[in-house]
């Protein structure tokens, strides 16, 4: 199944590729200058477009054909010892041990461990979700609102067996609305919560269309802290199959720039996450919750719940498609505001930048429930995860 997948987004990539040539004019600078792209030339890799575009079709085609990846990788074998040429082998291989051992990990080992949301591995998640916001009691033309999300994930090891995953967020919003236009309205325009968590309150008072109090509004929302307990050891399944569980709580803190990208509220509320890591499904949810109990008594209290699903399958051991939906409930709001349910796909893929692994990722999504008022008919995703292994930070 795995290789005719492979072979299936070989024949994607191809034509992507054909398509990018043509507008990019890459034709003369490849073999065959009869000014047609022909999947069977590789681009020349003079820019880093050409450059990425070709690993990507290079290593999926290894998949298609395994015999000439064998070949490949003989050759870069040679130059190792055989305790790094065993660990490379091994895609499964503790990335401590690896380390200890004096060998670099492969980008295929740490895009496995990066798979892992509770793993040994300290992260840097920029996010930045692009909403389109409709409004189903006027008709008019559909608002975006942008939201830059920074997590600063790392582990901390509390004891022999368990770690505290530590989860730093930070949102930086552009909302369609004019916060002085509001203020002099004196009314509370619709809300939207960005695509990763809990940062604006309900609506209060009387609702105007977002286009009577248009505008935009840009700064700093508020700040996340979550903390998840989990045993440094996941429940095996058998070979390359892992389940992991983590529990604990999370912290808002009202330090928006205005009153449109925040709650105004300290809120806190419990947390779980579980997922399945196996060879080539990586599944599961993390569950998270909040409830204001101090903050502005002028604004309206924070009842949420926000479930981040996440449904992966490995087409190579970088290359991944899949999403990561949020499903927001908003409890303080009316009955058909509370609720939005997006299901999305996208496609994502690991790689060495200089000695970094990157993961970069681009993901759509759908709401098939949204609220009334205002809410997110489509989201477009766009994610860079630069990572570096915990061992290598000696304080973790």
């Amino acid at each position: 199944m795995r290789r005719a997948i492979a072979v299936t987004l070989l024949a994607l990539l191809q034509t992507v590729g054909a398509g990018a040539a043509e507008h990019l004019e890459w034709s003369h600078e490849l073999e065959g200058s009869d000014g047609v792209w022909s999947p069977l030339h590789q681009p020349t890799g003079d820019t880093w477009l050409e450059r990425e575009f070709g690993a990507m079709l290079n290593e999926v085609r290894a998949y298609a054909d395994p015999a000439g990846r064998a070949t490949e990788e003989e050759g870069e074998s040679e130059e190792l010892s055989k305790e790094c040429i065993a660990f490379r082998a091994d895609p499964f291989a503790d990335i401590g041990e690896i380390m200890r051992a004096g060998c670099q990990p492969t980008v295929e080992q740490m895009s496995r461990l990066m798979d892992n949301p509770l793993g040994n591995v300290a992260m840097w998640i920029n996010q930045v979700d692009v909403l389109w916001l409709d409004n189903d009691q006027e008709d008019r033309s559909p608002e975006t609102q942008v939201n830059y999300m920074g997590i600063l994930q790392f582990p901390l090891g509390i004891t022999e067996n368990w770690n505290v995953i530590n989860r730093i967020v930070y949102n930086i919003p552009s909302v369609p609305i004019d916060q002085d236009k509001v203020d002099r309205l004196a009314t509370f325009p619709p809300s939207q919560p960005p695509g990763g968590g809990p940062t604006q309150p309900p609506p209060s008072g009387d609702i105007l269309p977002i286009d009577l109090i248009g505008g935009r509004t840009s700064g700093f929302g508020d700040m996340i802290y979550l903390g998840l307990a989990s045993p440094k050891e996941g429940i095996s399944h058998g070979p390359g199959q892992t389940s992991v569980w983590g529990v604990g709580l999370g912290q808002t803190f009202p330090s928006a720039t205005d009153d449109l990208l925040g709650s105004g509220k300290w809120a806190m509320g419990p947390a779980a996450i579980y997922a399945y890591l196996g060879q080539k499904w990586k599944l599961g949810g993390l569950l998270q919750t909040y409830f204001s109990y101090a903050g502005d008594s002028g604004r309206d209290d924070v009842s949420m719940l926000n479930l981040q699903l996440f449904y992966y399958f490995s087409i190579t051991e970088t290359i991944s498609i899949g999403a990561g939906p949020n499903i927001i409930a908003n409890f303080q709001a009316d009955s058909g505001d509370k609720w939005t349910v997006p299901l999305g796909i996208g496609i994502g893929k690991t790689l060495q930048v200089g000695k970094v692994p990157v993961r970069f990722m681009v993901e759509y999504y759908g709401s098939v429930v949204r609220p009334n008022t205002v809410g997110a008919t489509h989201n477009l995703r766009f994610v860079v995860i630069p990572a570096v292994p915990a061992a290598l930070i000696p304080f973790l």
